[in-house]
């Protein structure tokens, strides 16, 4: 049925794959929210707990998508899939550009494209599925 399962899936996996990693090392968490363009720097902003709270957060949103890749043709799924995509949307441009607790780095780029091509290509593709 297309594509977007397949991209579903793969972004799936990959939240999964960050989410484990949020519970193993701050790693990760600090690449997204950094405030300093020096990477010795850690962002006193990202904690254990706070880490283990973002790892939460994307593992829940990586199965509102293993779902929806399989079940695309549910339209509730589909919107909470695609809500799924605009709260990670407004939740990583606020913690930049409102908050300031990020800046636009390779940690926080890749979120913020995948959720806008997921959106755009959601509401384009809606009538497909």
């Amino acid at each position: 049925p297309g594509l977007l399962p397949k991209w579903l899936l793969l972004v799936s996996a990959i939240a999964t794959g960050n989410s484990i990693q949020s519970y193993l090392t701050l790693a990760y968490t600090r690449r997204v929210y950094s405030t300093s363009s020096d990477p010795a720097k850690p962002s006193p902003l990202v904690t254990s707990l706070s880490s283990r709270t973002f790892g939460t957060w994307t593992f829940l949103s990586a199965l509102i998508r293993y779902y929806t890749a399989y079940h695309i043709s549910d339209p509730v799924l589909y919107d909470l899939c695609l809500w799924s995509y605009i709260v990670a949307f407004a939740h990583f441009t606020s913690e930049w550009l409102i908050f300031k607790s990020a800046r636009l780095n390779e940690g926080l780029i890749g979120p913020i494209i995948v959720s806008t091509l997921s959106i755009a290509w959601m509401v384009l593709a809606r009538a497909e599925y």
